[in-house]
């Protein structure tokens, strides 16, 4: 009788071992897989973290449709000082200065630049 038991309990151990080897991986496998938009999105939103508004609208929109990001636009301020930190900028005087920092500023190349 003892070994009917115990043939009994190693079914029952058995079964019980079997059903939650096999519901493992079920349960890993109910969270669908993330497309490649989404995937895109997630990867962008970590790229966007500090972009607000507008910038961030901008960048998203590129981003999503897969362009490269393009450099961001300097701001007048920006440009005023990389052009004043230009060593012709700081030989230059009056007209000629004047001239200068008007191409610098609009982004025309210069023959003198």
């Amino acid at each position: 009788m003892s070994s009917r038991l115990s043939l009994m309990v190693a079914s029952v151990a058995l079964a019980f071992a079997a059903s939650t080897a096999f519901a493992a991986p079920q349960a890993a496998s109910t969270a669908p897989a993330k497309n490649a938009q989404q995937q895109r999105m997630t990867d962008c939103n970590k790229q966007a973290t500090g972009k607000t508004g507008d910038d961030r609208k901008a960048f998203m929109s590129s981003c999503l449709k897969g362009e490269s990001a393009a450099p961001a636009k300097m701001t007048q301020q920006e440009k005023m000082k990389a052009c004043n930190a230009d060593p012709q900028a700081k030989s230059l005087k009056g007209d000629a200065r004047k001239q200068f920092m008007s191409t610098c500023l609009s982004n025309q190349p210069s023959a003198a630049h």
